[in-house]
């Protein structure tokens, strides 16, 4: 089992996901992850830096933990030719310790370039392309490719690291979660829905599963709610709606009605370590061992320190329950 942390970059400015990045490397976690989004989810957000930039300088500041895109979309913000330079320079500087997530994105920040935003079964198409042209590139040399929906004519990504990095593919659904298997190195989701875990193993995915954990930590368990409602009512839309709104002005009106009720429903919350663990052993019991937690709560550092003292230990103890 391996226990990450969900650098928050909609609710936080670059310099500070780049401390914070080093804070949770000294407090014992495995890994970081970090979305890869142009508009924050909410307004009162106020954040979204462009995420190469900040691995970069997490690389640098960094020397053990492991780093995450949770996770790139590579059809259309970014082409998959730009993706492939940019992971595998990330890879580079970091020293082996990057994984690319990838996955077909939401409208929040795709739509941005324009182009309309495609159907579900259009964008699943779009990212195995977007896959298959990376895997090209990243053997080297001049690689041409023409898609359905992507093209590359006479490409080369000339630094390239040995090996390259892992893929982690983002799935919600059985046939994502067959893509990641043939074309990916992990599976990635943010729900414990052991049935994803099971398509990927059955279709010959013998990876690592990343999985995020949603808990609040603060000093009382209303404070810790109040949090959550505030930074994270976005994720209890589901991804049906979460995919399709366009501005953070539609997930502000989204989520007007949503209250502290709906975020004890789906986070692990408060001072104590109960619920947090109960939380995580729901995705260890799903077969995940990958855990990246995601704390909602109102101070990181207060966080690393919970983390360090109560949950550390007792989350290596979880051990993901094994495939039928």
């Amino acid at each position: 089992m391996q226990i990450g942390y969900k650098l928050f970059a909609e609710g936080y400015g670059p310099g500070e996901l780049v401390r914070q990045a080093a804070a949770a490397e000294a407090a014992g976690f495995d890994f970081v992850e970090v979305s890869d989004h142009y508009h924050p989810w909410l307004s009162d957000h106020g954040h979204s830096a462009f995420v190469w930039t900040v691995l970069g300088a997490i690389a640098a500041r960094t020397e053990r933990i492991g780093l995450a895109t949770g996770v790139t979309c590579p059809t259309r913000r970014y082409h998959p030719a730009i993706v492939a330079q940019a992971a595998a320079t990330t890879g580079l500087l970091s020293g082996g310790r990057f994984t690319l997530g990838a996955g077909s994105g939401e409208r929040l920040n795709e739509h941005v370039v324009g182009g309309g935003w495609p159907a579900p079964a259009v964008r699943q198409e779009m990212l195995q392309e977007a896959l298959e042209i990376i895997r090209l590139l990243w053997r080297g040399g001049y690689r041409s490719y023409c898609g359905r929906h992507l093209s590359i004519a006479d490409a080369r990504v000339f630094d390239l690291p040995d090996p390259p990095p892992p893929i982690a593919v983002a799935a919600g659904g059985p046939s994502a979660a067959r893509m990641a298997a043939e074309l990916g190195d992990a599976l990635f989701t943010t729900e414990p829905r052991r049935e994803l875990l099971e398509a990927y193993r059955e279709a010959g995915g013998s990876g690592p599963a990343y999985t995020e954990v949603p808990l609040a930590w603060a000093r009382d368990e209303d404070s810790a709610l109040e949090s959550a409602r505030r930074m994270f009512r976005f994720g209890v839309t589901g991804w049906k709606v979460m995919a399709e709104l366009p501005n953070p002005a539609n997930f502000d009106a989204a989520t007007e009605a949503v209250g502290k009720e709906d975020m004890a429903a789906a986070f692990g919350y408060g001072p104590g370590p109960e619920r947090h663990l109960e939380a995580a052993r729901r995705f260890a019991d799903a077969g995940f061992d990958r855990l990246a937690l995601v704390n909602a709560g109102p101070d990181p550092d207060g966080f690393f320190d919970f983390f360090r003292e109560e949950l550390n230990e007792p989350l290596r103890t979880l051990e993901p329950a094994p495939m039928g």
